[in-house]
């Protein structure tokens, strides 16, 4: 099983999903069925391998996505299992940055959800080919044509069905795959738990025989049209082959053109064997997906590595870890090259010189030791003192920078205070540690208060996050409610002047500095540009006039939030012979900020969510109800059979407590789930309120 395995008979695969899609069920059951794990566990139990934390044990939800490798007809399988709540949205889009291939796990009754929209939108971004598994097909309400039918309008997807079910809700009895023409069936009902022996395939029933040519026959048209050669077969009425068909549909998905799309129930290991042939048969290997790009340092010129053992070394940390036994892990994805452990090695991103200790091959939270990692392969690395989430591994020679994963700002915070001197120490290591693992997760110190604050997506996000502090550095502190993370931003234009002049005998100070504010568009972030000329103020005060600039913008003028989206350009100013100093320009460049923000028409911005509650029809009018009273604004309603989905943008200052109400309204009967979307302005008469308090 440790045996390296040719870079074509690997792959690279991690399960996404909205949250109690199933996806921690589906991951479970393929270990169970490849020999991994020796019993397949439950979420509810709390023994799943892959939900090791205590807060996912205790929750019934991934936190943390889990790392494993697992074989499958000669082929090594590299898993991860991923979040699926949107508080912990950067795991799965660091996973997806260095996946192959992704299956989306889809509910068979509730079909597209708000979070599967945004894993989806992440997979596009990182053009990850994907296969769709419908699952829970043995609930009450599952349908698996109305789930594809929304893949094709929530997810603008290219969904191709390559088995049909046999029964559904309580008759669901298996599948029928419409490439090899033979069913697999089960026994009816729950039962089948825990059978890890693959089911014989049987005739298709004849009862369904219909059926399977009317959707055989649209499979094979959705495919023909993504390759010439067997459009041209189809359209002369000419056979097309099984293995013709396999090899075009694999092609069709590692281009995109197609999403393949299978059902089954995870819970009951019933069509978990055949998504493994499937994830061996149709997503890429690394040798399938185009190589990657990395910029030279020194030319900032794009080169490409190809995933190719003998090329130089580029392997991009996607993950940093805190380990019990072994101390700090650092996941990593190797794409070129080979790393051996013991090796030494370069932190390209920083131009730093690391040490490659112990190279590990992850299963969960359990180790095997390796030698050596070549291209294509997930490993863990012991000794990487320096490296975080986002940098690239090399050597020095041949070196390039990977493009890191990109992660959301967060936009929940909370004050944490230590009980006791003896914890302040305590309550430091464990905000650097946390941090280094989490890159959504942010620490600041108020100057003004000397409160340590401490920044998440989400309410979830922060509550799991201290319950760590609290459970693995045995930190105890108080920690204030929640607040939303306000931004500030200007919206006109202005000339600005910050002059600094101090005279204390002797030496004085004096710093002059004018300044050209200009609002961008939303994302932009803050832009300092140096458009002196004819040497107004010498080269040197330059950095200073930056970093009195960029400090002043952390407290903005109407509440002392962040300003952000703004052009900041210095383009005059004034320097003494003798007085002039690095201090005194960066106090001009903070002046200038201070007194002329507040004169470029300031307004308060607040994060807006995308909403989506799904009730009973019964509580749709409480649950709008509420809903105005807390300014969302309602896009649509669209009724799934005795279900009512409830899509609207609603500030995330009105969302605190919003479970507990919504049990209140639906006698415990509605979800909800949610994403942070953008910043919008306030409106002026809820601007003074926030103002004051």
């Amino acid at each position: 099983m440790v045996a390296e395995f040719p870079i074509g008979k690997i792959r690279n695969i991690g399960f996404i999903a909205h949250i109690d899609a199933g996806k921690t069920t589906v991951t479970e059951q393929v270990l169970y069925a490849t020999g991994r794990i020796h019993r397949a566990g439950g979420v509810d139990d709390g023994n799943t391998a892959m939900d090791w934390m205590e807060q996912e044990k205790e929750r019934g939800i991934t936190i943390t996505a889990a790392a494993t490798t697992t074989y499958w007809n000669d082929h090594r399988i590299n898993v991860i299992d991923t979040p699926g709540h949107v508080d912990f949205t950067a795991e799965v889009e660091r996973s997806l940055r260095v996946l192959d291939g992704g299956i989306v796990v889809l509910d068979a009754v509730a079909g597209v959800q708000s979070q599967s929209e945004t894993v989806w939108r992440q997979a596009d971004t990182y053009k990850v080919p994907r296969i769709a598994f419908v699952n829970k097909m043995d609930r009450v309400g599952a349908n698996f044509e109305r789930t594809i039918e929304s893949i094709r309008r929530r997810l603008n997807g290219n969904p191709v069905a390559i088995q049909i079910p046999i029964g559904a809700e309580d008759q669901f009895a298996g599948m029928i795959d419409l490439v090899t023409g033979m069913a697999t069936e089960f026994p009816v009902g729950r039962v089948n738990e825990g059978n890890v022996d693959r089911p014989e395939d049987t005739p298709i029933p004849a009862d369904y025989q219909d059926q399977y040519e009317q959707w055989r026959e649209t499979m094979i048209e959705k495919i023909a049209e993504t390759d010439d050669a067997l459009l041209e077969k189809f359209l002369d009425g000419e056979e097309i082959g099984q293995q013709e068909l396999v090899d075009a549909l694999r092609q069709a998905t590692v281009d995109h053109k197609l999403v393949p799309v299978m059902c089954g129930s995870a819970m009951f290991a019933k069509g978990v064997h055949n998504l493994l042939d499937a994830i061996v048969e149709y997503l890429p290997s690394p040798a399938d997906v185009p190589a990657v790009e990395g910029t030279n340092p020194r030319t900032e010129e794009i080169e490409l590595r190809n995933p190719d053992a003998t090329e130089p070394m580029a392997a991009l940390a996607f993950k940093v870890a805190t380990d019990p036994y072994v101390g700090r892990l650092v996941f990593l994805r190797v794409y070129s090259g080979t790393v051996k452990a013991g090796a030494v090695v370069s932190n390209i991103t920083k131009n730093e010189r690391e040490r490659m200790g112990r190279l590990l091959r992850m299963h969960a939270n359990s180790r095997e030791e390796l030698e050596e990692v070549t291209a294509g392969n997930i490993c863990a690395a012991i000794g990487l003192k320096n490296t975080f989430t986002g940098d690239t591994i090399g050597f020095s020679d041949g070196g390039v920078i990977l493009e890191p994963p990109r992660f959301p700002k967060p936009v929940v915070s909370v004050a944490v205070e230590p009980n006791t001197k003896q914890d302040q120490d305590r309550l430091a290591d464990a905000l650097r540690k946390l941090a280094d693992e989490d890159p959504t997760f942010l620490v600041n110190v108020n100057e003004e208060t000397g409160q340590t604050i401490i920044s998440g997506m989400g309410e979830l996000h922060l509550e799991v996050l201290v319950d760590r502090m609290r459970r693995e550095f045995s930190v105890v502190a108080q920690v204030g409610m929640p607040r939303v993370s306000y931004r500030e931003a200007l919206t006109e234009s202005k000339e600005v002047e910050g002059r600094f002049v101090r005279q204390t005998g002797g030496h004085g100070q004096f710093g002059h500095v004018i300044l050209q504010l200009t609002p961008l568009e939303q994302g932009a972030g803050i832009i300092f540009e140096n458009s002196i000329t004819r040497g107004a103020i010498p080269r040197e005060y330059i950095p200073a006039v930056e970093k009195g600039v960029r400090d002043a913008l952390d407290n903005g003028p109407l509440a002392g939030y962040p300003l952000v989206d703004l052009k900041v350009a210095l383009v005059d100013g004034s320097f003494h012979q003798v007085d002039s100093s690095e201090m005194a320009f960066r106090s001009a460049g903070m002046l200038a900020i201070r007194e002329g923000a507040p004169k470029c028409s300031p307004v308060l911005l607040e994060p807006i969510s995308d909403l989506e509650v799904v009730t009973p029809s019964e509580y749709l009018g409480d649950v709008i109800g509420d809903l105005g009273t807390r300014r969302a604004q309602i896009q649509n309603i669209e009724a799934q059979e005795d279900l009512q989905s409830v899509r609207a943008l609603i500030p995330l200052g009105e969302t605190f407590s919003y479970t507990t109400a919504l049990r209140s309204l639906s006698q415990g009967r509605a979800s909800y789930s949610m994403e942070f979307k953008y910043y919008e302005a306030v409106p002026d008469h809820i601007v003074k309120t926030l103002v004051t308090t």
